[in-house]
């Protein structure tokens, strides 16, 4: 018999520590099903949801018949727009876009949107707030030019003001190929216009009108 290399025992006892590792998980995933109703997988499948899950996709993810998800989805639905108990819930599992997801229930709309409202926003920083105005009196921008203009670097502004939604990827330059950037509409929204023309001019904000931009643009 032919002794095995150290690389090739390395080698199969790597794959058994896989295979073992990869039961170990069926076996979990197998013991919480069987310890969990077909309900409680569904809400806790749909309250992760970032999007509609499909009734193939949950039926898929509990190892259950469609038609048994289609049914207690059903239940679920009766069960929190309050059917025989007569106290709907504050939420509602709403059939869109070809799957289900949980919503805050309609008539809810205005107390969530109140206290949204009141919660204290961060604040922008001086130098997102500059940025910010550059890229709205110049759009389309690159973030070369918007550098050129604050003389620093704006990688990391600019970055911010895309994970706030208030500037948005417009498309790139012919020549540089460099991405530009302009406002969003949720930036109109937060300024409460509804186009950057409705923009005060720049000039009479500036200690001197012939510094900062050298052209208005909108």
């Amino acid at each position: 018999m032919t002794e095995m290399s150290v690389a090739e025992v390395d080698s199969a006892v790597s794959v058994e520590d896989v295979d073992g590792e990869a039961d170990s998980e069926a076996s979990e995933l197998v013991r919480v099903r069987e310890a969990h109703t077909l309900a409680q997988q569904l809400e806790a499948l749909l309250i992760v949801a970032d999007e509609p899950l499909s009734v193939v996709a949950l039926a898929t993810a509990t190892d259950r018949p469609v038609r048994e998800v289609r049914a207690a989805i059903n239940a679920l639905v009766a069960d929190f727009d309050g059917v025989g108990s007569g106290s709907p819930r504050g939420f509602e599992l709403r059939e869109v876009a070809g799957g289900y997801r949980f919503y805050v229930r309609e008539s809810l709309d205005p107390l969530v949107a109140d206290f949204v409202q009141q919660q204290t926003p961060s604040k922008l920083s001086q130098a997102a707030l500059e940025t910010l105005a550059v890229i709205a009196y110049r759009q389309p921008i690159s973030r070369g030019a918007i550098a050129s203009i604050r003389a620093v670097n704006v990688d990391s502004v600019v970055r911010t003001l895309l994970g706030r939604g208030l500037i948005t990827e417009v498309g790139h330059d012919p020549e540089t190929t460099a991405t530009l950037y302009g406002t969003s509409d949720t930036l109109l929204g937060h300024l409460g216009i509804s186009d950057v023309s409705e923009l005060p001019p720049i000039a009479p904000l500036l200690d001197d009108g012939s510094e900062g931009f050298d052209h208005e643009q909108f």
